[in-house]
């Protein structure tokens, strides 16, 4: 139930979300009209079978008419809600993501949790905000209303069944006579009790089995997209039979899982399908008596027909239901994990961010860093990172052995690693940072030049900024490999990677600067891929068109073309 309240408050206080109360409103108001139009029917049993039983054919013809007309306001009704439900899961939905991306974006969360892992067990996080969010919303609002719709039904139903079994039954037991007034009323709830009982004995491991299924699901998926996003380098190593056998063994899982799945469901079919089929029969066996016993008439006998078998519907929600709800149960349970997973204190103490200290200072102040530690898992340190401070255009090559730290301390001075000591005080919105892992997003090579910028560039700019690097924007990609729009966007980026050399794709990451003009570049291992003229002259041209630019470059050789104010070795 907490996770199930805090998912609540989060479509009640995120964004656009109150708005869409008053729309559950209006289709709990639809739904709930289904009551009287089902009133409506029950009283159309009576008088069509009486008009039947009297051979009224005047009365017979008048009354297919009336159901006409019931049917078609029911029609209406059920595709008014119907729509309407689909808007409030549009709009609820897309509340739920959005608090959701902003919590795992939130202080670089999404990095973060996948360093120190989850206390939960949670896995896929984009699965837990896609998928589950939308299995959450569609469950909520269609077993929200269905609930609400059966409580006021039965409130209806029941008194309108005890109106029209107004005649005992008697019965024998144990040389007793028993009379059991308007006994068609109790019958309803004690054979729902019971077949509710059995459901739940039956279904209960649904629930786990989903979770299971899920996480299954995702992890098969996950393997087949990484082999994609890898693709070259498989290929080049050879690597197609162990990648087959990694597919092979998460199928096989999510096969594995999902035959249990079916057989819990077989097993709790058994019970419920024959339920479900006889439930509408049920009131016509228990009414039989009082029909032959001349206590009721054939229109009485399909009018209390309908009244228990609109009792018993609703009484048996749960069971007709129990599928849905194991659903929604285990997207609450592995929403509420995630949540709980996000939590930036939980995530910030496990990554030390109570240590070195990360300020943000006026956008024309230098970067600098003082009494700087860069601490490890495991209790290794590195040395201690020697005082620094840059003004603008002044220069630092970080050089060190592998391993010792230099990736590390380039996160320590993006925000991300915080285990350590020390401050570091960063210009405000004036720093831009290449890792070295080079990343191409999913829109083409004009979007991979800018990126992370959202605002536009006019396209001479971006050429430009290209050419300035040695690469000609015609030739990175030529427009028939792309793929055409409303095609999967991620092919986009497989076919801009798969072009490029690595040099190229550098290159492509250096233009950024070339477009941001920041204040600080700080870039890790720029130019490993570049051979020793095009290093140069990327460069020559950093240095020329940046004059008043801060570089922080990490590298294993000393960068050409750049005059260093400091040079930083670090050492065990």
């Amino acid at each position: 139930m907490r996770a199930f309240g805090a998912l609540f408050r989060m479509l009640a206080h995120g964004p656009g979300g109150g708005a869409g109360f008053p729309l559950f409103i209006v289709v709990a108001a639809l739904r709930l009209l289904s009551i009287p139009i089902g009133l409506y029917l029950i009283q159309w049993n009576a008088d069509f079978f009486n008009a039947l039983q009297r051979v009224d054919a005047s009365a017979a013809i008048h009354q297919i008419g009336v159901f006409g007309i019931i049917t078609l306001v029911s029609a209406a009704r059920f595709l008014a809600a119907d729509y309407l439900t689909k808007r409030l899961q549009i709009r609820w939905r897309t509340t739920l993501t959005s608090v959701l991306l902003d919590r795992w974006l939130a202080q670089h969360t999404y990095w973060r949790i996948e360093q120190v892992g989850s206390d939960t067990g949670t896995d896929n996080p984009d699965q837990r905000i896609a998928e589950d969010s939308r299995i959450f919303i569609e469950k909520l609002t269609g077993e929200t209303l269905d609930v609400i719709t059966a409580v006021v039904a039965l409130f209806t139903y029941v008194p309108l069944l005890w109106a029209l079994s107004n005649f005992p039954l008697q019965v024998a037991l144990l040389g007793i006579d028993l009379v059991i007034d308007h006994y068609m009323v109790w019958a309803a709830p004690v054979y729902v009790a019971i077949s509710s009982g059995i459901t739940h004995f039956l279904g209960a491991p649904l629930i786990k089995l989903s979770i299971e299924q899920q996480r299954r699901e995702a992890d098969f998926r996950f393997s087949l997209a990484r082999a994609r996003e890898y693709a070259e380098p498989i290929a080049l190593a050879g690597g197609v039979d162990a990648e087959r056998k990694v597919f092979d063994d998460r199928y096989a899982g999510v096969i594995g899982n999902f035959r249990r799945l079916i057989n819990r469901e077989l097993i709790l079919g058994i019970f419920t399908r024959p339920y479900m089929q006889t439930v509408l029969q049920i009131p016509l066996f228990l009414a039989l008596p009082a029909f032959l016993a001349g206590q009721v008439a054939l229109g009485g006998l399909m009018q209390l027909r309908s009244a228990f078998q609109q009792v018993v519907t609703n009484l048996s929600y749960f069971i007709f239901s129990y599928r849905d709800l194991a659903d929604l149960a285990a997207a609450v349970r592995r929403l509420g994990l995630f949540v709980g997973d996000l939590e930036v204190d939980r995530v910030a103490s496990a990554t030390g961010d109570e240590r070195i200290e990360r300020r943000i200072v006026g956008a024309r102040e230098p970067l600098s860093w003082s009494n700087l530690m860069l601490s490890f898992p495991g209790g290794k340190r590195c040395v201690k990172v020697p005082d620094v401070r840059l003004g603008p255009g002044e220069h630092i090559w970080i050089s060190g052995p592998s391993g010792i730290g230099k990736s590390t301390l380039i996160k320590a001075l993006g925000g991300l690693w915080r285990r350590g000591s020390g401050v570091i005080l960063v210009p405000e919105d004036s720093v831009i940072i290449l890792p070295q892992r080079v990343y191409i997003p999913i829109d083409g090579p004009a979007a991979a030049a800018v990126y992370p910028s959202v605002q536009g560039f006019a396209s001479e700019v971006v050429n430009a900024s290209l050419r300035a690097l040695n690469l000609e924007p015609g030739a990175l990609v030529a427009s028939d490999d792309l793929p055409a729009k409303g095609q999967a966007m991620r092919s986009r980026a497989a076919v801009l990677g798969s072009t490029l050399s690595g040099g190229e794709q550098q290159r492509l990451m250096l233009a950024r600067i070339l477009l941001a003009k920041p204040r600080v570049a700080i870039l890790d291992e720029p130019s490993g891929a570049l051979d020793e003229a095009s290093e140069r002259h990327v460069f020559a041209t950093l240095q020329s068109l940046l004059p008043e630019t801060t570089f922080v470059v990490v590298a294993h050789h000393r960068p050409p073309c750049l005059v260093f104010r400091h040079e930083l070795h670090l050492e065990w």
